[in-house]
């Protein structure tokens, strides 16, 4: 089933939800809250609005989805696509202090010291001595260097395509030695010590209700910015969120109840659908009982009939997911998905080869089927989705699965210890490149959450990697692909699309593909 998932999306809205608001001011309701906000070791999408309003690093991208100057007004790149070198702008963080090119280098290697626990330290792995100096736990010389204050230049082991998208990303954003040397655990949690590089900065953190901004009166292009506050909802409950827009109490929500969607999509010129490079998947831990058979982790992907899930139960316009990457990544010219395998998957249940695979793997019509729960966090939607492929286990496998939903701060942290039997979670690409789905699933990755580990695997994303021939990168990825899902490390349900209001107040406002809502550009009429 094949939906192409377009560019970024602009928002310029039409419709008449009124916002009780003053002018300069716009509240945006979020469902989550995260852990953590530190842009440099967290890998969580819930911390992605906070971040992606208060900090900006070298380059951001457009809401067409180019890549432009942030807080380098200009760069070069050598021939051979080995060496950069970045201009930096006169920028300031939200404190006034100068950002300098010694705050990037700072950054970097504090990533890829393993004792911070940043999750994505294998981004920079393509720098000449990151990934040594990252095993050598923080020592040994790196490629990253800051000739003088406005100046950074790195080195690349081997041509890296997608060099530019990736650092749009957090990881790659600057952060402040003074700041974190004097509170490593608290200094994204209070505003004070909150220091960052984008168009916002934090005035308050209050946990469990909110988080509140004001415009950043040093950041470098502060002129672009009109909202002079913005504030952050915490209203875990959609149908909630949608009371209080409808009732003009906020001006945005991040997520309607998917029951409504049919209704919005008609009656409200303030719904949008955003296109989202995301798929929502279940791990299976291969080193617990009964998943520890690819039989019977096989044999439950194929009992479920994803069609259903996104019909009658998701009602959305998401997309019935057989495999890990999304649609709508293109790569030498065609999208990443067009031509591979459906390793044995189909978009509707197959009961009666999902029940043979069962037997074979003794557990006859679910007989003898150990006691197995499947963990979450807690959202109504997501648990309803659980309680549906719950039921489709029963009728076509005949057995009974446990469900157990705790809050995200309490669940990330188990699933982290790979000691679940199902864990449901997913990925949002933190760039528009198959590598960042791919990425987790190499031996260690922190985002390996299955503690999965094959050999070949990790030798065709090394290949994918290595080659500077773009139809060579996406074979060795397609390849590299199959392998995993093959050894069917994880339950695909659905490629995302994000389903959210905001008032026609508003203009300038965008939310990317990478599920970041920008407010930088973003206005409000009185």
């Amino acid at each position: 089933m094949h939906k192409l998932i377009l560019p970024l999306l602009t928002a310029t809205l039409l419709a008449s939800t009124g916002a009780v608001l003053a002018a300069g001011e716009l509240t945006y309701v979020v469902n989550n809250e995260s852990a953590k906000y530190d842009p440099g070791t967290t890998a969580e999408t819930f911390a992605a609005p906070i971040i992606g309003n208060t900090f900006e690093g070298l380059v951001r991208f457009d809401k067409d989805g180019e890549v432009i100057p942030a807080l380098a007004e200009s760069w070069e790149v050598s021939e051979d696509g080995l060496n950069y070198t970045f201009h930096l702008r006169d920028a300031k963080w939200s404190d006034g202090k100068p950002v300098t090119a010694g705050d990037f280098v700072y950054a970097w290697d504090r990533v890829l010291d393993p004792a911070t626990g940043a999750m994505n330290s294998a981004m920079l792995y393509p720098i000449v001595g990151a990934e040594e100096h990252y095993a050598a736990a923080g020592k040994g010389d790196i490629a990253i260097s800051a000739p003088d204050d406005k100046t950074l230049e790195f080195t690349l082991k081997a041509r890296v395509p997608y060099m530019m998208q990736l650092l749009t990303y957090t990881t790659f954003f600057p952060v402040r030695k003074d700041v974190i040397e004097a509170d490593p655990e608290g200094w994204t949690r209070d505003p004070a010590t909150f220091i960052g590089t984008g168009p916002f900065r934090v005035t308050e953190f209050n946990t469990g209700k909110s988080v509140v901004f004001e415009k950043n009166p040093n950041y470098y292009d502060a002129d672009a910015v009109s909202l002079d506050k913005l504030t952050f909802r915490l209203i875990p409950d959609p149908a909630t969120a949608l009371a209080a827009m409808e009732a003009g109490q906020v001006d945005g929500i991040e997520s309607v109840p998917a029951p409504e969607i049919p209704r919005l999509s008609v009656e409200s010129d303030a719904f949008m659908v955003v296109p989202a490079l995301g798929t929502t998947y279940a791990f299976f831990n291969p080193h617990q009982a009964p998943l520890d058979d690819v039989r019977v982790r096989k044999a439950l992907s194929m009992a479920i009939d994803r069609e259903e899930i996104v019909e009658f139960v998701l009602q959305s316009a998401d997309v019935p997911a057989i495999a890990l990457v999304p649609y709508g990544i293109n790569i030498n010219g065609e999208d990443f998905r067009d031509g591979t395998d459906n390793f044995g998957l189909e978009t509707t249940a197959q009961p009666e080869a999902a029940k043979a695979l069962l037997a074979d793997a003794g557990y006859p019509d679910g007989e003898g089927f150990p006691d197995t729960v499947f963990v979450t966090y807690s959202s109504p939607p997501i648990e309803k989705l659980l309680e549906a492929i719950q039921q489709m286990w029963k009728k076509n496998l005949n057995i009974d699965v446990k469900i157990q939903a705790t809050e995200w701060q309490v669940f990330y942290p188990e699933v982290q210890k790979v000691e679940y039997q199902i864990a449901q979670m997913g990925w949002g690409a933190d760039y528009p490149h198959p590598m960042t789905f791919l990425d987790n699933f190499v031996t260690g990755s922190p985002n390996n959450l299955a503690n999965w580990s094959n050999p070949d695997y990790d030798a065709a994303i090394a290949a994918a990697k290595a080659t500077g021939d773009e139809a060579e990168s996406l074979a060795e990825m397609r390849k590299a692909e199959a392998i995993m899902m093959n050894d069917h490390v994880i339950l695909p349900e659905y490629h995302r699309n994000n389903y959210m209001m905001m008032s026609p107040k508003v203009t300038g406002f965008w939310r990317s593909t990478l599920n970041v809502p920008y407010f930088r550009d973003a206005s409000i009429a009185e």
